[in-house]
């Protein structure tokens, strides 16, 4: 059975130990970006590093690690809307969330169909824009440990790609979150996605 789980860093820890506690003792293969856990029953967990490299390759490292007090930026962009925060500690500390409207697509031809492009393409402009000074005002003098991104990937492309922000684009790490046009309440919960580690977890069928 596989499944893939999201741990907060502070459960970390406890799951790691829940872990041979369920399947036998455990040894671990540490890499830099990924911490293989090898349990005596033929269970497996293999967990991302996030925000790596991992500097210490030891169990113990890794719960350091994620435990380890980050300033955290996030950067939100869809089409419809856009949002920027400044997580310490886990807590937010600054943000701004914003939305343009953007037309959808259409089904007519022709010289109405190209108007009605060209004035989407305008709208989209625009809503990139604005995401773009929220993220210059947010982000850019925020002194970001790391950046993590959500929304439509070339929607943020194009915002990173504003020379106020150059300072920023070294700082970008997985995860890239999937979100819905971001309100306050999505830019909160993807502060907690963000922080989150993933593992891939393989555990023996119980009834073999």
């Amino acid at each position: 059975m596989t499944r893939i789980l999201s741990v907060g860093p502070n459960r970390l820890e406890r799951w790691l130990a829940g872990f041979s506690e369920r399947h036998g003792p455990t040894s671990y293969d540490v890499t830099p970006l990924r911490v293989t856990a090898s349990a005596e029953d033929g269970a497996v967990a293999e967990i991302e590093v996030p925000f790596g490299p991992l500097s210490e390759l030891t169990p113990a490292g890794l719960v350091a690690h994620v435990l380890a007090d980050r300033r955290l930026g996030l950067l939100l962009v869809r089409r419809g809307g856009y949002g920027a925060g400044v997580f310490a500690g886990g807590v937010l500390e600054s943000s701004k969330v914003g939305s343009r409207h953007v037309q959808g697509t259409t089904k007519a031809g022709g010289w109405s169909q190209q108007r009605f492009a060209r004035r989407r393409d305008n709208q989209a402009r625009e809503a990139f824009a604005a995401a773009t000074e929220v993220a210059v005002r947010i982000l850019a003098p925020a002194k970001l440990d790391v950046l993590v991104c959500g929304g439509d990937r070339k929607a943020v492309d194009t915002v990173l790609e504003d020379p106020r922000l150059k300072a920023l684009v070294p700082l970008v790490r997985p995860p890239f979150l999937g979100v819905a046009d971001p309100k306050q309440k999505v830019l909160e919960q993807a502060g907690l996605d963000a922080r989150a580690v993933r593992i891939h977890l393989i555990e023996p069928d119980p009834t073999s």
